[in-house]
């Protein structure tokens, strides 16, 4: 139990921001996931596509602070491979 005002507000605020950190990191999953799925069906333009939107999310998610910047780096580089593979085997 917080003892202070101030630490009462900050545990709040956590709660929240991990509520919103949580839903944002799970609509990327959901954009990534769509990607993949498209790459796995051969819909190599749907896919390019579904990668734009998600390199978007990502880096956004980046700006807010959500994931780091690293772990965003290697998120687009991963599916802009698999994507990149795709069109040439087109």
């Amino acid at each position: 139990m917080p003892t202070t005002h101030a630490a009462a507000k900050a545990q709040r605020k956590g709660v929240k921001q991990h509520a919103r950190n949580v839903t944002e990191k799970a609509g990327i999953a959901k954009i990534l996931k769509q990607a993949r799925k498209a790459l796995d069906a051969k819909k190599v333009d749907e896919a390019a596509k579904q990668g734009r939107v998600a390199i978007k999310a990502i880096d956004k998610a980046v700006a807010h602070g959500i994931i780091k910047k690293n772990t965003a780096g290697r998120l687009k580089s991963r599916l802009a491979k698999r994507i990149n593979a795709a069109n040439k085997a087109k």
